[in-house]
Formats: structure tokens, C-alpha cells, sequence
């Protein structure tokens, strides 16, 4: 059998991370995929919501196979197939007064039409799981399977919150330098939790050393707006926040005015540079006669900390390098 499965949030905003579980556990149990915007309480809608929500999906790398299809544009089918079963339904409203169907008769209607076969989703959503199966037994058809998996909350235990916890949605983690394949791959770990966890950001930093580990130089430098002779020196970031950062140090430093005491370590860099030596062969050289690598850095980059100093000799052209030793005397 075809497990078709369905990811329906409401054009909101960014993504929630716990909605962002959601999504990747209908893509990975889910042989085919209907993304679904329930928008049927305009009252939640955002300006721009259904955007975001494609945008955060598209980065995650989470793709579908059909829609996006909004519940607005299916008013008449909704209410159409509600008319048997009266504007309530054991006491819970179907249609409300202006005539728009409410999320309930929408939701059933559409896994209908669709030929949904199972509904994966948070938690929360399980004390409707009773009212929905009555439904299709009132409609006639047959309800999918439901499948509730354990909500995603903060390190306290309680419901996530960018005020509270630091991130809340996938655009937080975007925003902090975390790389979409360190989002997708915590989110796949986490599976189908049966009870609640706790979103565990130190693994997702973990993680996203690991994702920038694995990315090529010429992807690492495009993520980080800098040349691919670059890359190497972008190697030890944490996130791509800090690469953007060490890619700033190296491409536009500070002026810094250094000490006389500094001028023999700059002097024997010059001549080491060039006689052709790499960035290794150069900073074992310096450190061999006890240079000041520290000056060194300095002079280079205008920062007492960053990249690795060989990666960063590496990556300026000689005669920059030498340019900015002299001016740094």
C-alpha cells in the first residue's frame, strides 16, 4: 500500500520547530506528500505566513508532491460535503456563521479527497482524533490512521518559545548560522518520540560543526559570502555566522598599529612569504625561532583570535599579506 501522508500548517509565520518535526516525520514515513495550508480561521492567518512556511520547508530540504493547496480555495467543497451532517456536529460547530467551514469538516473532507491514509502530528492534536473519526463514519469514508508523536518543547519542559528558550522556529536556527542539514538531521533523530522531549541545542551546535565539516569549499565559501580561497580558512567555525564573521576578518580587518617589538617577526614573515613557503612551513618557521604569532595575527587580520593562522596566510594573495604587515608598522 501507497502511505500517503499530509503536513497541513497554518500560514502563521516561520516554521515552529515542532511543526518542522512534524514535516520531516510525514516526509520520511510518507511515500507521497500533500502540503496543505489550513487556513481556514483568517483570524490566525499572517500577511506573508504561507511564504515563510514554503521558504523554511524548501531549506530544510523537505520537499512534496502536491500543493501548496490551500483549505480557502475548497470552501465550496467543504461546505458542500458538510451540508448532511448540519452546521454542528455533536455539539462541535462545521460551519460558522458567515458560512466558512471550520478546521474540523475542512480536515476530514480534505484527507477524503485526497486519499490520505495516515495522519502524522504532534501530540496535541490527539483529542481530535475521536471527533474526526466520527465524522468519516458520518460522511461514509474511511478514516486514515492516526499516528501522534511527543511535542518538541524548551530545555524547561515547557511549550518553546523564542523569548523564553533563544529559538522557537527554524528561522531562529537560520538566523543564529545553524546549516539546514544540522536542523534536518536533528529532526530525523528525534524520529517519532512517543512522549515529549526537550529541544536539545547543544546537539543541534554539534551537529552543525558536522554539516559545515562535510561541506565542500566552494559551498562553505557561497554560505559564507566569500571566496573559495577562503574556504580552508573557514574550516574551524561553529556555525556559518562565525564563518561570515572569520571571512570579515580576513577580507576587510581592522587597521591595527603594532610595536616596534613586533617588526622581526613581521620582517623574517616577509621573507619566508616570499620565498614561497605555505602557511604551515611559515608558522612552524616563526614558531621554531620563537616569532610573535600573536603580532602576526594581529597584523593580518586585525583580531587577537580567528581561523587558523596558517589557513589564513594561505588564503591572502602574497602581496596583500605584505601589505598589510607593513602598514600594521
Amino acid at each position: 500500500m501507497t502511505v500517503r501522508t499530509r503536513f497541513a500548517p497554518s500560514p502563521t509565520g516561520s516554521l515552529h520547530l515542532g511543526s518542522a518535526l512534524s514535516a520531516a516525520a510525514n516526509r520520511s514515513r510518507g511515500d507521497w506528500l500533500l502540503l496543505r495550508i489550513d487556513d481556514t480561521d483568517s483570524a490566525r492567518n499572517v500577511p506573508g505566513g504561507e511564504a515563510d512556511l514554503v521558504r523554511d520547508l524548501e531549506w530544510l530540504g523537505i520537499v512534496w508532491d502536491e500543493g501548496p493547496v490551500r483549505q480557502s480555495e475548497r470552501r465550496e467543497r467543504h461546505v458542500e460535503a458538510g451540508r448532511g451532517l448540519g452546521e454542528r456536529f455533536d455539539g462541535i460547530t462545521l460551519v460558522r456563521d458567515d458560512g466558512t467551514p471550520t478546521y474540523h469538516l475542512a480536515s476530514v473532507v480534505d484527507d477524503v479527497d485526497f486519499g490520505i491514509t495516515h495522519v502524522v502530528r504532534g501530540n496535541d492534536h490527539r483529542p481530535n482524533e475521536d471527533l474526526h473519526r466520527r465524522l468519516h463514519e458520518a460522511l461514509g469514508t474511511e478514516p486514515p490512521e492516526y499516528v501522534h508523536h511527543g511535542l518538541l518543547l524548551g530545555p524547561d519542559g515547557k511549550k518553546l518559545s523564542k523569548r523564553n528558550h533563544g529559538v522557537a522556529t527554524v528561522a531562529d536556527l537560520r538566523e543564529q548560522g545553524i546549516p539546514p542539514e544540522a536542523v534536518r538531521a536533528y529532526l530525523e533523530e528525534l524520529g517519532l518520540p512517543r512522549h515529549d522531549v526537550q529541544l536539545d541545542l547543544a546537539r543541534v551546535r554539534r551537529l552543525a560543526i558536522d554539516a559545515i565539516e562535510a561541506l565542500s569549499d566552494e559551498e562553505l565559501a557561497s554560505r559564507s559570502g566569500a571566496p573559495p580561497q577562503l574556504a580552508r580558512a573557514l574550516r574551524g567555525a561553529r556555525d556559518l555566522v562565525e564563518a561570515k564573521a572569520m571571512a570579515a576578518a580576513i577580507l576587510e580587518p581592522q587597521p591595527v598599529s603594532l610595536p616596534e617589538e613586533a617588526r622581526p617577526t613581521l620582517a623574517r614573515f616577509a621573507e619566508l612569504r616570499a620565498k614561497g613557503l605555505d602557511g604551515k612551513e611559515i608558522v612552524r618557521e616563526l614558531k621554531a625561532v620563537g616569532g610573535d604569532l600573536k603580532a602576526l595575527r594581529l597584523a593580518l587580520t586585525g583580531a587577537e583570535r580567528g581561523p587558523e593562522l596558517w589557513a589564513v596566510i594561505a588564503a591572502l594573495p602574497q602581496d596583500e599579506a605584505l601589505r598589510r604587515v607593513d602598514a600594521a608598522l
